[in-house]
């Protein structure tokens, strides 16, 4: 039987996924390693600026998939290491909210840059049709992603088959 022009791409897909997916692991825990963060910790803090305002512990265990105790100890490392502090909300003082540290969050943000300043030339060939795909994309795969985390924490996928 023979492959179709789809099927070949999907299976190109499947792999270069694969690789990128990889290479972006080794990315984070290189930039992680860098500053002195847990790879996680690091995704946390790059969604708390994403978030635009002090959030609860509730909110980052949402944001993250871990459990309201792993969120605690997440934010507890995080403040240890200076990027957030623990307030208490203005409108509810029983509330305790985590909000970034502006200057921490800066020092990353010029990392970040240094980091990045090849990334949108790597886009230079592309017509706004073609980024627009890849934007869809990349939404696409992160709501995909976020419903696969939360179908493995709730045990919903059975680990490998185990030989007999």
């Amino acid at each position: 039987m023979t492959e179709t022009a789809r099927e070949r791409l999907l299976d190109e897909l499947s792999t270069v996924s694969r690789r990128y997916m990889a290479s972006y692991a080794l990315f984070n825990q290189a930039v992680a390693d860098h500053i002195g963060l847990h790879p996680t910790d690091l995704q946390c803090l790059n969604l708390l600026t994403l978030e635009g305002a002090p959030v609860t512990t509730g909110r980052i265990a949402e944001l993250t998939g871990l459990t309201t105790g792993s969120a605690t100890r997440l934010v507890d490392r995080l403040e240890k290491a200076g990027y957030v502090v623990r307030e208490r909300d203005a409108a509810d003082r029983r509330k305790v909210l985590v909000a970034t540290v502006p200057e921490k969050v800066a020092e990353f943000g010029r990392m970040w840059q240094r980091l990045s300043g090849g990334w949108f030339a790597l886009f230079d060939d592309l017509d706004d049709t073609q980024l627009a795909v890849i934007v869809g994309h990349m939404r696409r795969t992160a709501d995909f992603s976020g419903h696969q985390v939360a179908l493995l924490r709730a045990g919903g996928v059975q680990g490998p088959a185990t030989p007999t």
